[in-house]
């Protein structure tokens, strides 16, 4: 039997099983007709899967296919599996961040519908006038213009009805399907599609309850207050309920409208600039940031970069943002162990111990690569895709926020590129590191911590004698085992190997001429130059021996 039959056959026993898991229950229909609709949309799903062939294999673009003419749920997918660039292959990754998230719109009667039900009062109570055409359509919801009673214009962000059932539904048969899957182009060997499925559903849950995004927006204005260059929506709480958001109508201009923004008198590199230190300080010091800042996201308006949509934020908490100035720092030094410990400290072993041998190579290739560059010449997103490569290798997985952030890294490696591509994220990425560690250095502390390093320091060299006898005495009494594995590299390992030789041969030299001149006190003949001949022919290899050793000095290279 072929997968696809397999894939047919299964339609009655997936059925059986559609309300398995809890964790998908709430809010779904009961009965027949769920068991109808579920049958439905399955056979939907494999009819599409057959059409672009899928069991023959999934290519990167084949993938973005399928889930784009899978409908909204699927795209949401595709748009999450794009953010695990530590599991996930780099091609796939970037293919499917080109999924176009904009859907076919809801009719203007569900939106009013929605409204109303949410706030249990005709609309016309608080808005002056809604829109009917919308400004955008997304997977989860739709946005609207509109006019408060008081005059002023906002944005109505709605959810689509039955948003919640449907995307419950489609998510239980996903996890009935997978089990399905063969490994397909390797697609299932990389990645976990279970716990994908399973952050699907808790960030669609967190996306789809407007409140969570609303405190994302107070959040975010109350962290970036004093910075005069930056500025978010303003919120009407009042009006926001979990399914209806509604924010202040922002104008401005795009960020990548080059041609308008220099007319008006914009500098495009103190955009860029800006821009980019903005965004280094919400993820080193506020520890929470965009994640999506793609054009469509970034307005300029009154000499402020106003940031909106607040639905995909990313978190680091004080541990990882520490373990990631630590990485920065190692990648500026080019120093391979301090990148490899500040990953080892952030990784997520749940997949198995790394090859530690295997990583410091990997990581210590990706820092070859740039030699002595100095870190204004790094393409900090790229390097960070490079080390998540290497992570992938090694079975390593990143927390959420690291994902979270090398989704916003590459959006705004994208957005310099149509700004001003002459400037460099890794080089404004350590100045703002540098002046945040001064900003914020505690003296007391530090003098605090200092001493009680300074004391365990002391109680630990006082114990050294005593430890050190009992170490000893186990080892006599054959108690203990010492097991030391040195591992060196090429260029290492060809100069320790020198350098013996070299000590050998200097051994040689030294013997030759210690007993050249023991001889040369003495009256033994035949003699040349005054000297006996043994002595002569001692001092006159013991010179050879030294011309070869500083002629071969010269002439011989690293292997």
């Amino acid at each position: 039997m072929n997968h696809t039959e397999e894939f047919d056959n299964s339609h009655s026993a997936q059925q059986k099983e559609a309300g398995d898991n809890p964790q998908y229950e709430q809010a779904s229909s009961q009965g027949t007709s769920r068991k109808t609709d579920h049958t439905s949309r399955l056979r939907e799903i494999t009819d599409i899967l057959r059409r672009n062939k899928i069991f023959r294999g999934v290519t990167p673009e084949k993938l973005r296919i399928v889930l784009e003419e899978l409908g909204p749920t699927y795209i949401k997918l595709g748009q999450i599996m794009s953010l695990h660039s530590d599991i996930l292959p780099r091609e796939y990754c970037t293919e499917l961040m080109k999924l176009n998230s904009e859907v076919t719109p809801m009719p203007f009667s569900d939106v009013i519908s929605v409204i109303e039900e949410s706030y249990g009062e005709a609309w016309t109570e608080i808005f002056e006038s809604i829109e009917p055409v919308s400004l955008g359509s997304a997977s989860i919801a739709q946005v609207h213009r509109a006019r408060l009673k008081t005059g002023e214009d906002v944005i109505i962000k709605v959810q689509r009805r039955g948003i919640y059932d449907t995307m419950s539904r489609d998510i239980r048969l996903l996890h009935k399907a997978v089990r399905l899957l063969p490994s397909i182009g390797g697609l299932k060997n990389v990645v976990d599609l279970g716990q994908i499925l399973d952050e699907l559903w808790s960030v669609a849950q967190e996306e789809m309850n407007f409140l969570k995004e609303a405190d994302n927006m107070e959040e975010f204005a109350r962290l970036n207050r004093d910075v005069a260059f930056v500025g978010a929506p303003k919120l009407y709480r009042q009006y926001t309920t979990s399914q209806v958001l509604v924010m202040e109508y922002i104008d401005g201009l795009s960020i990548t409208d080059k041609d308008r923004l220099l007319e008006q008198g914009y500098d495009l590199h103190e955009i860029g600039a800006k821009l980019v230190d903005n965004f280094i300080k919400q993820v080193i010091e506020d520890g929470f940031f965009h994640a999506d800042p793609h054009p469509g996201n970034l307005r300029i308006r009154g000499g402020k970069i106003i940031w909106i949509d607040m639905g995909m934020m990313g978190r680091l908490t004080n541990q990882e943002r520490g373990l990631l100035e630590e990485a920065v720092r190692g990648i500026a030094d080019h120093d391979v162990s301090r990148v490899e410990n500040a990953v080892l400290s952030l990784a997520d072993f749940r997949k198995g111990k790394p090859d530690r041998e295997q990583l410091y190579q990997d990581l210590r290739d990706i820092l070859q690569q740039y030699g002595d560059t100095d870190i204004a010449g790094i393409d900090i997103a790229d390097f960070f895709m490079d080390v998540m490569d290497a992570m992938k290798k090694n079975k390593i997985t990143m927390p959420h926020g690291m994902t979270m952030l090398a989704r916003g890294l590459t959006h705004m490696e994208g957005d310099l590129a149509e700004i001003s591509p002459d400037i460099n994220m890794a080089e404004i990425a350590a100045a703002r590191m540098s002046q945040s560690k001064m900003q914020h250095l505690d003296w007391k502390e530090l003098l605090q911590h200092g001493g009680e390093d300074l004391y365990k320091s002391t109680r630990d060299i006082i114990k050294i004698p005593s430890l050190t006898s009992r170490i000893m005495k186990e080892y006599l009494n054959g108690q203990s085992r010492v097991n030391l594995e040195l591992k060196t590299s090429k260029n290492l390992a060809w100069l320790l190997r020198k350098l013996v030789q070299n000590l050998v041969i200097g051994l040689w030299v030294s013997a030759l001429l210690i007993s050249s001149s023991i001889l040369c006190l003495t009256d033994l003949k035949p003699k040349v130059l005054h000297m006996p001949l043994l002595g002569f022919l001692g001092y006159a290899a013991a010179g050879a021996i030294v011309c070869f050793v500083v002629i071969r000095h010269f002439l011989t290279k690293p292997k």
